[in-house]
């Protein structure tokens, strides 16, 4: 019988815990299936803290004022940014590392590390700058009014100034991906998240000397909860707990891997920026229907990547299979993983449709009661789910290129998808045809499907099996 049959459900409950504990760091034998299942849960559960940040911070600012929640859209659209550069460099660190696991080479993944680190503080430290300085202008850009300015500019300059812990977050977790320590990733996510939940209240509200910050109040709680993650992975880095240990001697620039890790970063970098500009042209163009169909557009976004995230998990799962078995010489195992954790993606995104289809207006009233908003944020899931089965299939796809190191097909996809369909499909639909907000959530769907069908097409051919890193 093949190592893939049927898993019993004492099966599956014995794989999920030893899944929790992380033991497991090598895929390139054994069970594909379980493979799939060791990385998903952790990847899974990691993502799903990211997103409840989201969704925290919306369920306690809302209580605010609509400003308030329109300032972390118009706000959390400029860090997309952020995400893009971070998610680049993760997206090399990822593959570089799964490469050299996959070649029983830790102290390669070692010195990988220590380079990607280096680039992210870089990084992180100019957005700092340009975050604290310009935080009013940052805003006006994005169409914000006046009065939203006046009173949200504080989350935007805290955000960004402490966007370093967002760098490193990511970075440093994608770095345990690649090792396939996906469980760390997974604690490091619940510390930073359950910080916040405790801290968002006190800094909003306030609570005995602590004054009331209002929308302030989430950026500092926030920052303060992704500062802790970031401190408990580098302590595991540094202390070896992990598949990867950083020795203080290993903290010298190596040109090589730097060249390399940039040249990598670069595609990964791209075909982000490309799809998170578009998502700030498309909230520039939600910007002209006013704060309300603004803000329903932010909170249906928010829970639109609550489940959009774990799918990432289960994405990030696929890139490191693709990684480590190409380092090992297997590149069919490697295709394998890709279709199999295609699959389980789009039933995961079937059943998460079927309730935005169902309870749409009711999930949008359990951050508002404002009649416009809910209409609109409702209307939003609606059109998005059309295009959830696609979106499974897509993102694995477009991770497994990433995986192999192949950045520069998913950039060229995403350049033909956002900017030449997306965006001109939005802005047409929407103003010049004068359908409104609804020109937006469909460009938003339409794009997505396309992006799943061109990239099946093109992973097919293969391409991806002879990159080396």
């Amino acid at each position: 019988m093949s190592q893939d049959h049927k898993l019993s459900i004492k099966q599956l409950y014995s794989y999920f815990k030893e899944a929790l504990k992380g033991a497991q760091n090598d895929f390139t034998t054994g069970s594909i299936r379980k493979a799939i299942f060791m990385l998903s849960i952790p990847m899974i559960l990691e993502m799903l803290m990211e997103s409840i940040f989201a969704i925290v911070d919306i369920a306690f600012v809302s209580q605010v004022s609509t400003n308030a929640v329109a300032t972390i859209g118009l706000t959390e659209s400029v860090v997309t940014l952020v995400y893009a550069v971070a998610i680049g460099v993760s997206m090399a660190a990822t593959a570089m590392v799964a490469r050299r696991i996959g070649e029983k080479d830790p102290d390669g993944a070692s010195k990988v590390a220590v380079q990607a680190l280096f680039l992210g503080v870089f990084i992180a430290s100019i957005v700092s700058v340009i975050g604290i300085l310009y935080p009013k202008e940052i805003l006006g850009l994005m169409g914000g009014e006046p009065e939203l300015i006046e009173q949200g500019y504080g989350y935007t300059q805290i955000l960004l100034g402490g966007n370093m812990t967002i760098m490193l977050l990511f970075l440093i977790n994608a770095i345990f991906r690649g090792a396939g320590n996906a469980s760390i990733a997974m604690k490091a996510l619940i510390l930073s998240n359950g910080l916040n939940i405790i801290l968002d209240p006190i800094f909003i509200f306030g609570f005995g000397p602590i004054p009331a910050y209002g929308v302030e109040g989430a950026a500092i709680a926030t920052t303060i909860g992704r500062g802790s993650a970031v401190l408990f992975q580098l302590g595991i880095l540094f202390y070896g707990w992990s598949a990867i240990k950083i020795k203080f001697k290993d903290l010298v620039l190596r040109t090589t891997i730097m060249m390399n890790l940039l040249r990598i970063s670069l595609g990964g970098i791209g075909q982000f920026l490309i799809a998170t500009s578009s998502w700030i042209f498309l909230m520039r163009i939600m910007s002209e229907f006013g704060s309300d169909v603004l803000a329903g557009y932010t909170i249906a976004i928010r829970v639109v990547m609550f489940t959009l995230l774990p799918c990432w998990g289960m994405s990030n799962a696929a890139a490191t299979l693709v990684g480590q078995n190409l380092g090992a010489k297997q590149p069919n195992r490697a295709e394998t993983s890709v279709w199999k954790t295609g699959k389980y993606n789009a039933w995961l995104m079937a059943i998460v449709s079927v309730i935005y289809f169902i309870f749409a207006k009711e999930i949008i009233r359990l951050f508002t009661d404002e009649t416009i908003v809910v209409e609109n944020g409702a209307l939003c899931l609606q059109i998005v789910a059309v295009g959830y089965i696609f979106y499974g299939y897509g993102m694995v796809i477009i991770q497994s290129f990433n995986g192999a190191g192949d950045t520069k097909t998913p950039t060229h996809i995403n350049i033909l998808c956002f900017w030449l369909f997306q965006l001109p499909f939005a802005y047409i639909v929407a103003i010049e045809l004068e359908y409104g907000p609804q020109g937006v959530f469909w460009a938003i769907t339409a794009a997505e499907v396309l992006i799943a069908i061109v990239g099946m097409i093109i992973f097919k051919k293969g391409k991806w099996k002879t990159i080396k890193v």
